[in-house]
This record gives C-alpha cells, sequence and structure tokens, in this order.
C-alpha cells in the first residue's frame, strides 16, 4: 500500500490554550467540516478527549454512507493529540495535531495525515484523479472555518470589553 502525506500549517489568532480547548471538543469538528460531507458524530456526548477515547461518525463520501471509527492514540493538552482510523474508508488513516505558541495570542496549528487507499492500483488512481485534491478542498474549507470561527470569537471578546467599558464609563458619570 502507498502511503500519503497531507501536511497543513495555520497560524490562529489566538493563545495555544484556547486553541487546543477548541480541537479538544470532538464536536466542533462538525463545525469545520464541509457541509456535501454530512458529517456527523454519533459517539454520545460528553466525549472525553484522552489516549483510547473512541469517536464514531457517519458521512458520505460522493453521496454514498460511509461510517467512519477513530481512536485517540496519543493525547498531550495543549501540545498535540494523534486519531487514527479503526474502521473507516481508508486503508490508513493517521492525523496528527500538533500545537505550538507563537507568541502570547498566537497558535502555529499543524496537521500531518498519513493515509492509505485500498484497492492498490486502482486506489492509487483514484487519488491521482480525486481523492487528492478531495482532501485538499476539505482541507481548505477546515482553514477558512478554524479561521472564521476563532475571528468570531475574537470578535465577541472585543464586544464585551467594549460594552464593559462603556457600563463603567456610564456607572462613573451617573455616581453622584
Amino acid at each position: 500500500m502507498k502511503i500519503y502525506l497531507l501536511e497543513r500549517r495555520q497560524l490562529i489568532q489566538r493563545p495555544r490554550s484556547e486553541t487546543f480547548a477548541f480541537f479538544s471538543d470532538a464536536f466542533n469538528l462538525e463545525r469545520i467540516t464541509p457541509s456535501f460531507l454530512r458529517f456527523r458524530i454519533v459517539t454520545p456526548a460528553p466525549i472525553k478527549m484522552e489516549a483510547g477515547a473512541v469517536i464514531e461518525y457517519r458521512l458520505a463520501l460522493f453521496g454514498a454512507p460511509v461510517y467512519w471509527r477513530t481512536v485517540i492514540e496519543s493525547w498531550d493538552p495543549e501540545k498535540s493529540f494523534v486519531d487514527s482510523q479503526i474502521n473507516g474508508p481508508f486503508a490508513l488513516w493517521r492525523h496528527t495535531h500538533s500545537f505550538e505558541e507563537k507568541g502570547q495570542r498566537q497558535t502555529l496549528m499543524r496537521d500531518l495525515v498519513e493515509y492509505g487507499i485500498p484497492y492498490r492500483a486502482l486506489g492509487r488512481m483514484a487519488h491521482a484523479l480525486f481523492v487528492e485534491r478531495w482532501l485538499k478542498k476539505i482541507f481548505d474549507y477546515r482553514a477558512a472555518m478554524i479561521a472564521r470561527l476563532m475571528e468570531a470569537e475574537d470578535k465577541e471578546e472585543e464586544r464585551i470589553e467594549r460594552n464593559r467599558a462603556i457600563a463603567s464609563q456610564s456607572s462613573r458619570h451617573s455616581a453622584p
């Protein structure tokens, strides 16, 4: 089996603790996955993320329903975690997520996906024809959604701080 690599890096404008907390909630995966995959986590909430945790999903690949089951292979809070496919569409799927602090409010997130496609020569042909492009499209969408969601949280925090400042100024001006 040929093993392929997909590598991504994304600078996230959030502290590492907040970035890791976002990825510690398995249900955020639904938020950052393109809707055309009809991706749903079927493991009941709450999911305690730790080494050995098993997560089950349902999704659609090219319209066909797929069951996917992964295990958290390793869990190093605020630094990294690895999820690997137990059952699913790939012959191999091992996704390493790592988080590096790049300043007080910046985190460099790295994704390294090692994957293999079943069916030997047919799998290699499928990879060349569409799987590689399809995975890149999914990870492009994921990066855009991560940026959008993290930015939205940042803007909400700024709005709350502005409102607090306004309320504080109002209370000072209205005091006798």
